[in-house]
């Protein structure tokens, strides 16, 4: 079996398993993998490795996991290895002298179709402003982030039930796609890297965090459901239940709506036909799928079997 351009591969999370996997399938020669050092995680702060990570230890690929990138051995490292390309996906920023190194050049996949959604959450953002189509881009690295020359790029549509978690497997599949497509075309010379046009305007996808994961009830029910959709299944969107007794955090996975002219008192949790409901000036904001402290996630109904609410319960 003849191997293809010689690999050095930068990535983390699950999103790049699937790009390295295929890369592999693809035969293309996977000289090392880069993922970030072992972090502790969890109550009992065990060191836990990323999933790019365990997918190279299962396959035997050279592992590096330098906790500084400009660490001069680790560059030696890369240098010595002499790769045709650096691939990085969903990785943090690495510093020039290291993107510099391959012959041909270093590039990005990212979630969107750049300049649009620029940022570390592309995939969530997408969903949460509603958007209809969304894509991939590989690009050239360059000294800012997301905003190297364009390579290639494929359209996706979102459906009208795309959360975060579906729109994130249908990505991931279709960008390891357009990276090996990506580096053929570029080892033939066939794609001509375009600037991106940043005079027209466009959107961020900053990451995500507790402020703007908190669900703003003056926002339409559609907003709101978008949001919901766009934080669905990690981390959740949420709101706050309290009164004078208590004060609790619900993460809300799956939602629906019940529109009508609603007479009772705005942000309110209601409980009805064994449904948890959120009264809201258009109706009711039905919480279809939801976790409270100390709970899994589980639906309405089932947290109903076992849990009651306090009463006169307000939301924010």
């Amino acid at each position: 079996m003849i191997l293809k351009n010689r690999i050095i591969f930068f990535g983390t999370p699950s999103f790049a398993v699937v790009c390295l996997k295929e890369l592999l399938e693809q035969n293309f020669n996977i000289l090392a993998v880069v993922t970030t050092a072992d972090k502790k995680a969890g109550r009992g702060k065990k060191l836990r490795s990323s999933e790019v990570k365990n997918f190279a230890l299962q396959n035997g690929l050279n592992l590096f996991q330098p906790k500084n990138m400009k660490d001069h051995l680790f560059i030696e490292k890369i240098k010595l290895l002499k790769p045709d390309f650096i691939i990085v996906v969903a990785f943090r920023m690495i510093p020039k002298i290291i993107w510099e190194i391959p012959d041909i050049g270093t590039i990005n996949l990212h979630a969107s179709l750049l300049p649009n959604y620029r940022g570390a959450a592309p995939i969530n953002w997408t969903i949460i402003n509603n958007e209809k189509f969304t894509g991939v881009s590989t690009f050239f690295i360059n000294e800012k982030i997301d905003s190297g020359d364009i390579l290639l790029q494929k359209r996706i549509e979102i459906s009208e039930k795309e959360t975060a978690g579906s729109l994130h497997d249908k990505l991931s599949l279709q960008g390891s796609k357009l990276l090996c497509e990506t580096i053929n075309k570029l080892s033939k010379n066939k794609i001509e890297a375009k600037p991106q046009n940043f005079s027209q305007g466009f959107k961020l996808a900053p990451k995500i965090n507790s402020d703007n994961s908190h669900i703003n009830l003056k926002k339409r029910l559609d907003e709101i459901n978008s949001m919901i959709r766009g934080l669905s299944p990690s981390p959740g969107a949420w709101v706050e239940l309290y009164n004078k007794k208590t004060s609790i955090i619900m993460k809300i996975f799956d939602s629906d709506t019940i529109i009508f002219d609603n007479e009772h008192k705005h942000s309110k949790l209601i409980i009805k036909d064994k449904k948890i409901l959120i009264s809201h000036k258009e109706g009711y904001l039905v919480c279809k799928q939801i976790q409270i402290p100390n709970k899994k996630v589980m639906s309405g109904p089932d947290l109903l079997n076992g849990y009651t609410f306090d009463e006169n319960l307000h939301v924010k």
